[in-house]
């Protein structure tokens, strides 16, 4: 087993204690122990001897080729004392964030939240686009690491595409190096020649086995689901499917029809009391299921995830959220729809979610059940539009640019769009985080509501018939639903709810009591709470600046800050992130509490056994905090 293990590159199966004399000494001479021992396979060395020389890379890898991996082994070598990291989701910055500072603490100040501040000179900056976009501190980069880079392309059609983009190419201006990561990657395209070496990697190099069942032709496909997950050897189980309402549909007939753990009870209890007895998500996990996507709570998701590797909640229903990056420790995916939304996944996604089965150390050999055939195989090119002409980039993207970037044809473009928006180059930039289309189109109705009334024109903390007409101004433009609301007075009512609710466990049962409508879309108020951090104040702050070129006296920035942060203090929305529930939080919080100084007061709680938290808040906390219970 350890010659063949050699002979293939796996050389992380190598077993050391029966290994003769050659193959332990390839096995030493590819093991870290900067990172506890860890032994590299043949294709991460090749990857790591590129970087290592200086070299630029864009690696091309399969899910469980370990390619984060390669990031510590950068991190640990010691060459790198500045590095930027780009992830595309809060889930995967807080499980980067996990493993970095539980092997680099000592070594690198982590500075992940808009509010932290970099004070040393080894330093990483660990954000999303859209923050490490508006960062002023980054400096000089010795190295800037993108993950999930396919999300570069434009015609993946996402709409933070050209945030990502602008955000890329500002670290790269900045930056000594670079390292694109991604999966399922056939080519790169370049179009202006020279403007950024680099070496491509494409490897379908894997470090697990999948076998795959072709369950296409089942009549009752939902029979047959149900009857794979009642099977203990196919835990845990991963069921992809197109959307939330599907997932919060499956899960629930499901757990109506058996239960698959009898050791969930404590979280569904917590569950319960925090945000009320009607989401019909609790009794889903009261019966050994758990849902991940876009409206459950960030603390509540990680929690999740956590008991799905634990098998405390063996099967997990999901959507495209979970396969973007985020490890599971799935023996089992079903691929149950063939869909993402309304529209089919290509082959690309296809094999990115298949690439869910297995993890390495734990389950060598994966399963996938597919209820459809499959996409047809095709290739995948990725071409990036900071890597392309100027010409060809949608004024979105160009507005980021500096004039001196720009040709004569692209600058007359954007002056085009500044004098018909009455904006100047730097307030395009905050018209393009809604898109200029939906700026121009919003510009207008903020006219017409300052012909017929002043209630615009204000600044600091509105009354509630102001926060009613900018919400009444934004919905005759974009739907009060892209907002989690039914109606723009729903959407006021909700805004000065929370505006008002002394803690948001109080906001949350206050909304469980007066709840009527179907359950299925009780969740409907964590997408509010989504908008409320990232979406509404974009276009609260749009309003403002076109209220502001009739009269200077307005300013909306106090309000749009404080709902971005909804009303509360800030350290609560980043700890949050962090896996922290508020709802535990928020019993500890101090008036100018600081993220250190209320993380400091949850570490004493957690290790001192306060009253103020259950054992299982405790355990919660103490993993969430990477705290070792006596």
């Amino acid at each position: 087993m350890n010659a063949l293990a050699r002979a293939t590159g796996l050389w992380n199966y190598i077993d050391k204690e029966i290994a003769d004399y050659a193959d332990l000494l390839l096995a030493e001479s590819v093991t870290s122990e900067e990172l506890g021992g860890i032994t590299f396979h043949r294709e991460q060395i090749e990857a790591l001897n590129t970087l290592l020389s200086g070299e630029n890379l864009i690696l091309s890898a399969p899910t469980s080729f370990g390619k984060s991996l390669l990031v510590d082994a950068l991190l640990a070598s010691g060459k790198y004392r500045r590095v930027a990291i780009i992830l595309p989701t809060i889930a995967l910055l807080d499980e980067f964030r996990r493993r970095l500072r539980r092997r680099f603490q000592d070594k690198f100040e982590l500075v992940m939240h808009p509010e932290e501040r970099a004070a040393g000179a080894d330093v990483i900056f660990l954000g999303t686009q859209e923050r490490l976009l508006n960062r002023d501190d980054i400096g000089t980069l010795d190295l800037t690491v993108v993950d999930e880079f396919y999300k570069l392309d434009p015609r993946r059609k996402d709409e933070r595409n050209v945030a990502l983009n602008a955000a890329v190419r500002r670290l790269l201006l900045k930056s000594r190096q670079f390292f694109f990561l991604g999966p399922n990657i056939d080519d790169v395209t370049v179009t202006v020649e020279g403007r950024w070496k680099f070496q491509f990697l494409k490897t379908r190099f894997s470090t697990v086995a999948v076998d795959i069942y072709d369950l296409g032709e089942v009549e009752d496909k939902e029979a047959r689901l149900y009857e794979e997950l009642r099977q203990e050897r196919n835990w845990p189980s991963l069921v992809f499917v197109s959307s939330p309402d599907r997932a919060n549909m499956l899960a629930g007939t499901a757990a109506d029809k058996f239960k698959v753990s009898h050791t969930a009870d404590e979280m569904a209890t917590w569950m319960r009391e925090n945000y009320g007895d009607k989401w019909p998500l609790i009794a889903v996990v009261n019966n050994g299921f758990a849902v991940h996507h876009a409206r459950i709570p960030r603390s509540l998701a990680s929690q999740m995830v956590r008991l799905f590797n634990a098998k405390t909640l063996p099967v997990l229903f999901c959507t495209s959220t979970l396969i973007e990056g985020v490890n599971t420790a799935a023996k089992t995916v079903m691929i149950y729809d063939k869909k993402i939304s309304r529209a089919n996944f290509d082959f690309f996604t296809f094999s990115n979610i298949k690439g869910r089965a297995g993890r390495l150390g734990e389950h060598r050999v994966g399963q996938v059940y597919l209820f459809n055939p499959p996409p047809p195989p095709q290739e995948t090119e990725v071409a990036p539009t900071l890597f392309d002409d100027e010409e060809n980039a949608s004024d979105d993207y160009l507005v980021f640019l500096d004039e001196v970037d720009l040709s004569k044809d692209t600058n007359a473009r954007i002056s085009v769009i500044s004098n018909e928006l009455g904006l100047s180059r730097d307030e395009l930039r905050i018209a393009s985080s809604v898109g200029l289309e939906t700026a121009a189109r919003i510009r207008h109705q903020v006219l017409q509501s300052l012909h017929n009334s002043s209630l615009l024109i204000w600044s600091g903390y509105p009354d509630y018939n102001q926060i009613e007409e900018v919400v009444r101004v934004i919905c005759q433009v974009k739907s009060a639903r892209d907002f989690g609301a039914y109606s723009d007075k729903q959407l006021t009512f909700l805004i000065s709810a929370l505006r008002g609710a002394q803690k948001i466990k109080d906001f949350m049962l206050n909304y469980n009591s007066s709840y009527k409508g179907d359950p299925e879309a009780y969740d409907g108020i964590f997408k509010f709470l989504r908008a409320c951090e990232y979406g509404l104040p974009q276009v609260i702050s749009l309003v403002a600046l076109f209220a502001s070129k009739r009269d200077d006296s307005v300013n909306y920035d106090l309000f749009v800050r404080e709902l971005s942060r909804w009303f509360r203090n800030e350290a609560l929305r980043s700890l949050e992130e962090e896996g922290i529930p508020i709802q535990v939080a928020e019993r500890f919080v101090k008036n100018n509490d600081s993220k250190k100084t209320l993380t400091k007061r949850l570490e004493q709680a957690v290790l001192g056994e306060s009253g103020l938290l259950s054992d299982f808040e405790r355990n919660w906390l103490a993993y969430a905090l990477d705290l070792k219970l006596t």
